[in-house]
C-alpha cells in the first residue's frame, strides 16, 4: 500500500473549512485502522445529524474514490485494496485514540479503547484542582501561589511563575520560576497544595521562558546501538536508525529525564550491563551544561573521577 498522496486531492483538502477537513480526517482514520466505517460513526463523533454524515462521506468518497467501498449486504463502507491516506496520522495520537478513544475526557462513553489493548497503570496523576490553575497561569502568563512539599526542605509556601507542563515518563511536573530561590526549578505537579492564580501580581521579563536558559538552550544527542546489545539489527528497526544513529534534539533542562526514561547507557566506556541498554549516548559531552545530566544513568561528569547515581 502507497502512502502517496494524489496533489490534486491536496488541494481539494487545503480548500475546506477546518471543520471539515476533521471530520473527512475522522473518516480517513476509521478506514486505515479499523477497516470500516459507518454513518453513524461520523454521527457520534461529531454530532451531526444522519444527513450530514451523508453528505461528508459523499465528499470523502469525491476526493478518494479509490479508498473505500460500500458492502451491500452490511450498508457498511469498508477499506479498498488501493487505499492511500489522505491525512497524515501521527503515531502518537493514532495509539492514543485506539487505545483511550476520542474526547477531551468528558464521560466514560468517550474514553473507551477502539481496539483492545493494554497499557501499564498510572501511579501518579495529579488532581484537577491542581493542574486547572497551574495550566491557566501557564497560558495567561500569570504567578502562582502555592503550598510545597520538597525532598530538601519540606513544606513551604512559594510563589512560582509556571513556563510549561513536562511529562518525563514516570510523573508530570511544571517547569517554573522560583520566586523564593530566584531561579528556574522543576516542580512536581502531585507534591502542590491549594495553587492560586495571582492576578495582580506583575510577571518580571527575569521569569520569562525567554530568561530561562536551560529550557532555551537545545542540545542533539547522538545514540547508537548499544556495543554490548546482542542484536543491534532489532534496535535499529525499534528506533529507526538506517544509518546506525539516533539524532534527537532536546531542551537542556529535559535531557536527563529523557536519557533515563529511555535507558540510554551515558557512560563513557558503555560500562552498564543489561537489555534495558539498547541504546549508547556515543558523546557524553553533549550533556555538558544541562543541570540534569546525573539523572542519565551512568553519567560522568567532565574531569570527575566519581560516576554520577544512575
Amino acid at each position: 500500500m502507497t502512502e502517496t498522496r494524489p496533489q490534486q486531492a491536496l488541494q481539494v483538502l487545503e480548500r475546506l473549512p477546518r471543520i471539515q477537513r476533521e471530520r473527512l480526517s475522522h473518516i480517513d482514520f476509521r478506514l486505515y485502522f479499523l477497516g470500516e466505517l459507518r454513518r453513524a460513526d461520523v454521527v457520534e463523533r461529531f454530532g451531526t445529524g444522519p444527513a450530514g454524515a451523508t453528505r461528508d462521506i459523499a465528499q470523502y468518497r469525491e476526493i478518494a474514490p479509490d479508498n473505500l467501498y460500500l458492502d451491500n449486504a452490511t450498508k457498511v463502507y469498508r477499506l479498498s485494496p488501493k487505499f492511500t491516506p489522505l491525512f497524515d496520522h501521527a503515531p502518537l495520537q493514532v495509539l492514543m485514540a485506539l487505545s483511550r478513544g476520542f474526547g477531551e475526557g468528558i464521560g466514560d462513553q468517550l474514553a473507551q479503547p477502539m481496539v483492545r489493548c493494554e497499557f501499564p497503570n498510572v501511579l501518579s496523576l495529579p488532581k484537577m484542582e491542581v493542574l486547572a490553575p497551574i495550566s491557566r497561569a501557564i497560558h495567561r502568563g500569570k504567578s502562582v501561589r502555592l503550598a510545597y512539599t520538597s525532598i530538601e526542605s519540606g513544606r513551604s509556601e512559594r510563589e512560582i511563575v509556571p513556563l510549561a507542563l513536562v511529562d518525563n515518563g514516570v510523573r508530570w511536573h511544571v517547569r517554573a520560576f522560583d520566586r523564593k530561590r530566584k531561579r528556574f526549578s522543576d516542580f512536581v505537579l502531585t507534591r502542590m497544595e491549594a495553587p492560586t492564580v495571582l492576578e495582580d501580581s506583575p510577571v518580571l521579563k527575569e521569569e520569562t521562558a525567554e530568561s530561562d536558559v536551560q529550557w532555551s538552550r537545545i542540545i542533539e544527542l547522538e545514540m547508537v546501538t548499544h556495543p554490548n546489545y546482542p542484536r543491534p539489527e532489532a534496535v535499529r528497526m525499534d528506533y529507526e536508525m538506517p544509518d546506525g544513529v539516533l539524532r534527537v534534539k532536546v531542551r537542556a533542562a529535559n535531557a536527563g529525564y529523557l536519557l533515563r526514561r529511555w535507558s540510554v547507557d551515558c557512560s563513557p566506556d558503555h560500562r552498564l550491563k543489561g537489555l534495558e541498554y539498547a541504546l549508547w549516548l556515543r558523546d557524553p559531552l553533549a550533556l555538558y551544561g544541562s543541570t540534569n545530566a546525573q539523572l542519565a544513568p551512568g553519567y560522568v561528569a567532565p574531569r570527575s573521577t566519581k560516576q554520577s547515581p544512575a
